[in-house]
């Protein structure tokens, strides 16, 4: 029985010490109130010159749209380009059929050729009938008859050199070049076809193809009437320049770009706002020397919101909401925890422009937001803000 009773007290011990083990580390916890406060990571608010930017959507638009239309009529004989090529001002395009305005203008050569004679002739009849009519040898009459001779001669002669000009330009109008440098649509017409002219009124001329100048080029785009007054007021209190005077320099960039690289001028601003849109369109200009951005395609326009300034910068991690309120944590020199209230601004480089609540020797909470309390006690560590120049601002 002794034997027995031993056998069954041995495994007591084990049971209570891996009890006394498991309450260790609660029990020195609770033991513990007084150990370091917890670590975080605190910097000073990032001061760097900025500039704030207000963003639109916008379409970029060709400087130069001209549809290439006939001014005369005839057979279409050659096309001497491809579809959408570059051609530059003065390359030849079409050639309608010459033969019919070549006719024209030797006939219209051989008139003032005739003209010309009949002048020759009527003056020196006059010339003859001056010197008789001194010595009365011819009645007034004659003389007055071969004058007005002489001058409608002269007239006909004016109306064969205006004929002439005229079989000259359709003539020239009969081979179709490229008024504009830029590239060129598909042809519209095939050779073989009867090609109709417009004559004086364009517009009803065979359209033969399209052509859209690439370099520079246009972008275009809608601004609410508050931003368009807020640019105004800045550049009558002489903080901005000018949207009107072709001074203020933006940047565009395409849908699948990061980084604003195209830059230019803003140019133009219409000259009234839309009633119903509550808009007014304005327009940039950019160099496009690559033709690399086409006309139509859209884009995404950054304009000067504010000039130059010095600000101070907090990644947002670092800024809590209190309801309405923006607020950051701080800590003071003996460690503890205080609160800041904080106007934020725009985002700038991946950061938070604080307007208004810090001061640039104040040590904000960057990181372990989660272990600081207001009024409690934290351990701070030196870290660094560092922008972020790929963001997407």
């Amino acid at each position: 029985m002794v034997v027995s009773f031993a056998i069954r007290l041995r495994p007591i011990p084990s049971l209570m010490l891996m009890a006394v083990l498991t309450l260790l580390p609660a029990m020195a916890r609770a033991q513990a109130p007084n150990g370091p406060p917890p670590a975080v990571t605190v910097s000073h608010p990032l001061q760097k010159e900025v500039t704030e930017w207000d963003e639109f959507t916008g379409q970029f638009q060709a400087v130069d749209y001209v549809e290439i239309r006939a001014r005369v009529s005839g057979w279409l004989n050659e096309i001497h380009f491809t579809d959408g090529q570059i051609v530059n001002k003065g390359d030849l395009l079409f050639v309608i059929d010459p033969r019919p305005y070549e006719i024209q203008l030797q006939t219209a050569k051989a008139q003032v050729e005739t003209a010309s004679a009949q002048l020759d002739y009527a003056t020196k009849e006059v010339s003859r009938a001056a010197e008789l009519r001194v010595k009365d040898f011819v009645a007034q009459s004659t003389y007055d008859q071969r004058l007005q001779t002489m001058r409608t001669a002269a007239a006909s002669l004016e109306s064969g050199k205006a004929a002439v000009r005229d079989a000259e330009l359709n003539l020239e109008f009969s081979r179709v070049t490229a008024p504009v440098t830029g590239r060129i649509s598909t042809h519209q017409v095939s050779i073989g076809n009867l090609i109709s002219g417009g004559g004086g009124t364009a517009a009803s001329g065979t359209l033969l193809t399209t052509i859209v100048s690439l370099d520079p080029i246009w972008f275009t785009f809608d601004m609410g009437e508050s931003d368009y007054l807020a640019y105004q007021r800045a550049a009558a209190s002489g903080k901005l320049e000018s949207t009107r005077e072709g001074k203020v320099a933006v940047a565009v960039r395409l849908t699948d770009e990061k980084e604003w690289t195209r830059t230019g001028v803003l140019d133009f601003i219409d000259n009234q706002v839309d009633r119903g849109a509550g808009t007014i369109r304005a327009r940039a200009t950019f160099a496009n020397p690559n033709y690399f951005v086409t006309p139509g395609q859209f884009g995404r326009i950054r304009i000067p919101g504010s000039e130059p300034y010095q600000a101070l910068l907090l990644p947002d991690a670092a800024i809590v909401t209190d309801q309405s309120n923006k607020i950051v944590m701080t800590v003071s020199a003996d460690g503890t925890v205080v609160p800041k209230p904080i106007r934020p601004g725009p985002t700038i480089d991946g950061l938070r422009v604080v307007r208004d609540g810090l001061k640039p020797d104040d040590n904000v909470i960057i990181n372990g937001l989660v272990r600081a309390r207001p009024g409690g006690k934290v351990t701070p560590q030196p870290g660094e803000i560092k922008p972020d120049t790929q963001a997407n601002n």
